[in-house]
């Protein structure tokens, strides 16, 4: 099943966006994490997991997601062992 097939999520969640397919195309990366955040229910966040290949997620998604939902918080979380970054988006 892919992200694109899941229900919205009515509790916090992590999203993984460090396969290859988002190593090879920061949009895809982008567009899945939009949909993380439109699937995740209000008052809930989704810790969105994204490849350390495209660099810290403040200088290509926080302000994209910012732009898309009025009402959503973005925070960084930590980088991974495997060299990801988490980000947390409160809804």
């Amino acid at each position: 099943m892919s992200q694109h097939d899941d229900p919205t999520h009515d509790t916090s969640w992590s999203a993984s966006l460090e396969g290859p397919e988002h190593a090879a195309s920061r949009d895809r990366l982008v567009e899945e994490a939009i949909e993380a955040v439109e699937r995740t229910a209000p008052g809930r966040h989704v810790n969105l997991v994204t490849h350390g290949d495209h660099g810290h997620p403040e200088t290509y998604l926080y302000s994209v997601l910012r732009e898309q939902f009025e009402d959503v918080t973005v925070e960084y979380v930590e980088q991974c062992e495997c060299g990801g970054y988490v980000t947390r988006v409160h809804v």
